[in-house]
């Protein structure tokens, strides 16, 4: 019988026999860097990106840097990024040396507002990145429209939406190009990595010579770049939990629904899915009016794993908030304040057992109890 205190935890990374199997394989084969693992993962992660060129690398914040790079986006221009987000989103922009500019959330999908957007933009802006936050996906329809509008190019940060979709669209497939990371605890996992997609065989080339050193041949350099390639150790795992992933994404759903169904306490706002959004729950996010500090700890009390991402908007992290303070500059982002204050992450992972989700539901219900 499990323990009514046993540890549900938040996010548990899946390394199973098949991947470890993988892993040794390709160990044994001698090909171990930028070998045809990763040329076949491509291959087999395009499918979720409608067919997309798909070029991997060693993470998912080098897989944003480098979708910037390629687009020529650099200093001078400036990228709307939200501040609801993890740092490497505008990381990646300042790793470019280009300037980043906040624009406020959506309640219910905690992604970019449009309106926001459209009022941040200067003739500076060059690109906007939406990020499809906690596998949620972004309003994407009308933000390549504003981009369309405006001649800005359009970077999705899906480094936590692997197969969510709009309206038939998965991400990864809006803009000119997409990013998703391959992180222990994402959706599927290479143990580290990431993916950039593109429509554009021309991007897609510039991205393989980015990661690189800036060659396709041998000492055949033809533009300045990095050395950011995935291993083939990472790709075969990935390739395996690839082939995962649609079972497990309906797995997180289908434990999503049930979270959603069963909650009642009334200080526990459960997530919203906007209408035509496959939403993936990388994170099962509620709102907790009140106290959520204490809630929390009720929480763990009870064995019930769960985190808060993120306490801290982008924009009060030191490298953002110091140099804004002596520039003058201040950003009037209500509705991420409000987030950062109020969202804690739930278990949703494929783990989870029948008795798991009750536990889970048994004790956000107490949250509503008088203390």
């Amino acid at each position: 019988m499990t323990d009514a205190h046993e540890l549900i935890p938040a996010a548990k990374p899946v390394i199973d026999e098949e991947e470890i199997e993988a892993a040794v394989r390709v160990l044994r084969s001698g090909r171990v860097v930028q070998g045809p693992e990763v040329a076949a993962f491509e291959q087999e992660f395009a499918e979720l990106v409608d067919g997309r060129h798909c070029v991997a690398v060693n993470s998912g914040t080098s897989a944003l840097h480098l979708a910037l790079l390629a687009l020529g986006i650099g200093p001078g221009d400036e990228v709307v990024v939200p501040s609801f987000s993890f740092a490497a989103s505008a990381n990646a922009v300042r790793l470019v040396g280009a300037d980043v500019v906040f624009a406020d959330i959506e309640p219910g999908s905690f992604c970019l507002d449009p309106a926001a957007v459209e009022a941040a933009l200067t003739p500076r802006t060059a690109a906007i990145m939406p990020v499809h936050l906690y596998g949620h996906p972004a309003a994407m329809d009308r933000l390549v429209d504003l981009a369309n509008r405006h001649g800005l190019a359009v970077v999705e940060d899906a480094c936590q939406a692997h197969a969510a979709a709009l309206h038939g669209t998965p991400v990864g497939a809006f803009g000119n190009a997409g990013t998703f990371s391959f992180y222990p605890t994402k959706n599927m996992h290479s143990l580290e990595g990431g993916m950039v997609s593109t429509g554009d065989a021309e991007l897609a080339r510039t991205l393989r010579l980015l990661r690189n050193q800036g060659m396709e041949q041998r000492y055949a350099n033809e533009i300045v770049g990095a050395n950011v390639r995935m291993t083939d150790v990472s790709a075969a795992i990935g390739r395996v939990q690839r082939a995962k992933l649609d079972g497990w994404t309906e797995r997180r759903v289908a434990n999503a629904t049930y979270l959603t169904e069963h909650i009642t306490a009334p200080n526990v706002l459960t997530p919203t899915v906007a209408e035509g959004a496959r939403h993936v729950y990388h994170q099962y996010t509620v709102r907790v009016r009140g106290d959520r500090d204490a809630a929390m700890a009720r929480l763990t009390e009870a064995g019930i794993g769960n985190a808060v991402y993120y306490p801290t908007p982008i924009h009060r992290l030191k490298p953002y908030w110091e140099p804004d303070q002596k520039a003058g500059r201040t950003w009037d982002l209500p509705e991420t304040e409000r987030a950062a204050a109020e969202v804690v992450s739930l278990p949703v992972h494929p783990a989870l057992t029948a008795g798991d989700l009750e536990r889970i539901v048994a004790a956000v219900n107490t949250l509503g109890e008088q203390e």
